[in-house]
């Protein structure tokens, strides 16, 4: 049996949501009905997503003594591919013993909780309840070889507790973003440079997020097996949570949610004409531009400026903007920048016009059926409709005042919405500080949506719509453990820009040597100049630009075709052989693992790397019954 356990099991918070989603079918294509989601019941988030159904009969005791415990659990399936088994544990009855728990975590763990986080007792109360869950079930079915995989902080608190008691359950844990990286990567330019030299309980003190920081790393040091999802997260962790990763986990895509086929061009050419609606509501009230000789680039994700490489994009768009001023008829650009931020409310002006470009439209629509009588009328009678013909001083006059309803002597707004901090708003500052104001001059153009994208938005479409109307997407992230959506791009059929300090930059450069004829692009972050960094992708930018649409369209063609090498199909290959190597943890030598396991025991997978630095198989982890974790192997200092 193997359990997953994730904070986001049927509820949208980031992206461990995609990985768990999308691997699901993998997952069930392989373990069948052995395989169960676990996560907190969180109803108002999961009831769109989760159908509650009967416990199996093996399950029912379990529930059954779950609930008498003040902590029921809820059974059924996530209406997603695949539909895998899931298990909803209600964590808050849980909370009536937190002061209890947290002594355990301290006495047996040496973890010292510190402060009232509500979020961190959220955390130990799920993570308690779970460890109950997983030992009814070992109580149950005595004989079952069971395996528990946890991923991230918010999952981790049962790993230590599990090795407290000593139950025969494999465990691993996978760590997608150290909570301590993110934050100090956030604020220091030079995190990787410093990274052997962090003092990790000091920065976790600095930050205030000892907890956080003390649970995670608990969790790397008591699983089995120890995996993250990419070789620079692995260095990160070795370094912050004093364990070296056992496997490198990559990430994948659900081919067939992205699968179009033959269709994958005509889709473009379908939410290019949509996002062309949205170009002429925004822009076209103040000056116009030939929309058949515009390209459309963006980035997006969370709001981490520095992080996430929003600067590195507005500073390769105001080079591109240079360049192509100096060439006598340039393309024109429109750079959107699209993440969620603190707003007040849509911008008036923006709003304005685009409410305005719907009447012209209504306008148009109305005035169709009219014209169209007109011209088969003139055509009827065997002559070519002159004006006259099909303007009547009605129909004219009308049209006339919805154009001249929509113009406006103001510059495009940048931004879309009213911002609640813009005068400390970092992407509008260095905005400003390029002068990229939408001028009629500027051949790039720019529109900062501080909002995810939604059939709900300005655009009125989804992120995937709007993905597949573009014509490249740009992440020049600094850190990134993994990446989706560059890899989302390719598999929309957009070339991308990435950075070797982003996981999927990183495995990009090892495993596919034809990546930039594919349309990737792998900045070098990590050994090269911010300015030699920018200058490269200007350049690419300014390439694509000169690309006329047939050489468009055939490197939109090879990007999505390189999409086969990152697809579950492939990639969970890393995962069984964690599972099985985890197994191997606790049970004899001699056991053999039945059914579909057996190849994933024997090390069946594609690829010898997926071990990280060539680390070899993992044996046990220590044991956690100790205040401290000194006996670890490789331990900095103590959890």
């Amino acid at each position: 049996m193997l359990f997953e356990v994730a904070w986001e099991t049927c509820s949208q918070i980031g992206g461990i949501y995609t990985v768990i989603k999308t691997k699901a079918p993998n997952m069930v294509e392989r373990w069948g009905s052995s395989y169960y989601l676990v996560g907190p019941d969180h109803q108002h988030t999961s009831a769109l997503e989760f159908e509650e159904s009967p416990a199996p009969d093996h399950l029912r005791p379990v529930f059954e003594a779950m609930a008498a415990a003040g902590t029921p659990c809820r059974f059924g399936h996530w209406l997603t591919d695949g539909r895998p088994s899931v298990i909803l544990v209600d964590y808050r009855g849980r909370y009536s013993q937190l002061g209890d728990d947290k002594y355990f975590l301290w006495r047996d763990n040496g973890i010292s909780l510190e402060g009232d986080d509500g979020e961190v007792n959220a955390v130990v109360a799920f993570g308690f309840a779970v460890t109950e869950l997983l030992k009814l079930v070992r109580e149950q079915l005595p004989s079952a070889s069971i395996t528990a995989h946890f991923h991230e902080w918010m999952a981790g608190v049962a790993l230590p507790r599990l090795r407290s008691l000593n139950l025969p359950i494999a465990t691993v844990f996978t760590t997608h973003a150290t909570m301590l990286g993110r934050y100090i990567a956030s604020n220091d330019p030079n995190f990787y440079s410093n990274l052997p030299w962090i003092n990790a309980d000091e920065a976790a003190r600095k930050y205030t997020i000892w907890s956080k920081y003390a649970i995670e790393r608990a969790a790397a040091h008591s699983s089995h097996v120890f995996t993250t999802v990419s070789e620079v997260t692995a260095r990160e962790a070795e370094h912050l949570l004093g364990r070296k990763p056992n496997f490198v986990l990559p990430n994948g895509l659900n081919a067939h949610h992205f699968t179009a086929l033959h269709e994958f061009q005509n889709l473009h050419l379908k939410y290019k004409e949509r996002i062309h609606e949205f170009v002429m509501g925004h822009f076209f009230p103040s000056y116009s531009f030939d929309l058949d000789r515009t390209l459309y680039f963006f980035t997006s994700g969370r709001y981490e400026y520095l992080n996430k490489g929003m600067d590195f994009f507005i500073e390769s768009l105001h080079r591109l903007n240079e360049r192509l001023k100096q060439l006598p008829k340039p393309p024109t650009i429109v750079a959107f920048i699209v993440t969620r931020a603190p707003t007040k409310n849509l911008n008036v002006t923006a709003l304005q016009n685009h409410l305005r470009f719907e009447d012209l439209k209504a306008t148009c629509r109305d005035m169709e059926h009219t014209l169209s009588q007109r011209i088969l009328d003139a055509a009827a009678r065997g002559r070519m409709p002159s004006y006259e013909d099909i303007f009547t001083s009605d129909l004219e006059l009308k049209l006339k005042r919805s154009i001249l309803a929509r113009k406006t002597s103001q510059w495009p707004p940048v931004v879309t919405h009213d911002m609640c901090d813009d005068g400390n708003d970092p992407v509008l500052n260095h905005l400003r500080h390029r002068n990229l104001f939408n001028s009629p001059n500027d051949p790039v153009k720019v529109v900062f949506h501080p909002d995810f994208i939604s059939l709900t938005s300005l655009f009125s479409l989804d992120y995937d719509q709007f993905v597949r109307g573009c014509h490249m997407g740009i992440f020049p992230s600094y850190y990134e453990p993994w990446g989706y959506t560059p890899l989302e791009c390719l598999a929309l059929g957009l070339p991308t820009v990435t950075t070797d300090l982003s996981g999927f930059g990183a495995y990009v450069e090892r495993h596919v040597p034809d990546a930039l004829q594919n349309g990737v692009l792998v900045l070098n972050r990590s050994k090269s100049s911010a300015d030699a960094c920018i200058e490269n992708l200007t350049n690419f930018l300014f390439k694509f630009c000169e690309l006329n649409r047939r050489e468009r369209i055939s490197l939109r063609n090879r990007a999505e075709r390189i999409t086969e090498r990152f697809t579950w199909d492939v990639m969970a290959a890393h995962y069984h052989r964690a599972h099985a190597d985890a197994q191997r943890c606790v049970e004899p030598p001699e056991v053999k693992i039945p059914g579909k396991l057996a190849a994933a025991a024997n090390g069946a997978t594609n690829d010898d790397t997926v071990r990280e630095n060539g680390a070899g198989a993992s044996s046990p982890a220590p044991s956690v019954g100790s205040p401290t974790l000194r006996s670890v192997p490789g331990a900095k200092r103590s959890t």
